[in-house]
């Protein structure tokens, strides 16, 4: 029922626009473009994106304006900063009535405009125009499948952007982060494009898009040998030997990440300062393996210490 209404509505209305010759009034949207600002200065409050302007015209023309406005450049009300230094109210139809001019309408519309309804005023502010380089911050929820990681952080090229608009909103800006993205259930890596998040029109990134990777591999486990055991903070006078001098263990992560891993890059540590007791023979070593790995099984779990003085 509500859709017969709505269609014979349309109909009449039509009818009423299109099929009728008469003069008519209605209330159209119509853009604001701000024009003329210096390179040296920026927006510091947003300015209405339309107005609501009433013109008069056939019922034909009318319909056409409102159909077919939003398509033309040359549709649209103009608002001319050139002499503006810091702040300024547009009274919209003082305004207009003493600059025809900047009402722009398209010579085959064939409406007139009568005045603007809302809203009566704009108000212009401005502030110093300021660029400066800011971090990106990948706003992306990853969850590979089951027996996959992803390997490091998020990769962002490229990872630092300009910031440019007023200054007083520019110098509170740190970072900037992407729109929200998810990446579920994935077992490749992934690189895609992603927008940069703007909260304000009066802000602009340069560039406006950057491109994210996600390193996702299968994850795997591997031995490795003959890692040496260092023994820090050896207290003066005192010579010390371990026994064994390498340990083994098993290093788990992604399968690609895990190849590249050798003897060198994982540290087992025992602090004497902090772990040395007289009447204790064995101590279990710390480790540390590359970030984003884990480790397990190492062997021998425990290792000697052997304590000497230095010979004089």
């Amino acid at each position: 029922m509500a859709l017969r209404i709505g269609a014979f509505s349309l109909g009449l209305l039509l009818w009423f626009f299109v099929v009728s010759e008469n003069q008519y009034s209605t209330v159209l949207d119509m853009p604001i473009e701000v024009r003329n600002l210096s390179v040296r200065k920026a927006l510091k409050e947003e300015v209405p994106s339309t107005a609501k302007v009433r013109f008069i015209g056939q019922g034909r023309s009318l319909f056409k304006a409102r159909l077919l406005g939003r398509f033309y450049n040359d549709f649209k009300l103009v608002l001319d900063l050139d002499r503006i230094s810091e702040e300024y109210d547009f009274v919209l139809n003082d305004y207009f009535e003493k600059y025809p001019q900047k009402v722009v309408i398209p010579h085959s519309f064939d409406i007139k405009y009568i005045e603007v309804v809302s809203p009566k005023e704009v108000h212009i502010s401005l502030d110093e125009f300021l660029v400066k380089k800011v971090p990106v911050i990948p706003h992306v929820f990853v969850e590979p499948v089951p027996g996959y990681l992803q390997v490091g952080p998020i990769q962002v090229n490229p990872n630092v952007v300009e910031v440019a608009g007023p200054k007083e909103m520019v110098q509170a800006i740190t970072s900037v982060e992407t729109i929200p993205d998810s990446l579920l259930q994935i077992e490749f890596p992934v690189t895609r494009e992603i927008a940069l998040l703007r909260p304000v029109r009066l802000i602009e990134y340069s560039p406006a898009t950057v491109k994210y990777h996600v390193d996702i591999q299968p994850i795997s486990e591997r031995i490795v040998s003959e890692i040496s055991v260092h023994v820090t903070n050896v207290l003066p006078g005192l010579r010390v030997f371990v026994n064994p001098r390498t340990v083994s263990l098993t290093i788990i992560g992604g399968v690609r990440q895990i190849a590249e891993v050798g003897p060198d890059d994982i540290q087992v540590t025992i602090n004497f300062s902090e772990q040395w007791d007289s009447k204790r023979q064995f101590y279990e070593p710390r480790v540390t393996v590359p970030e984003g790995l884990k480790w397990q099984d190492l062997s021998p779990r425990n290792v000697e210490l052997v304590v000497t003085k230095e010979a004089r």
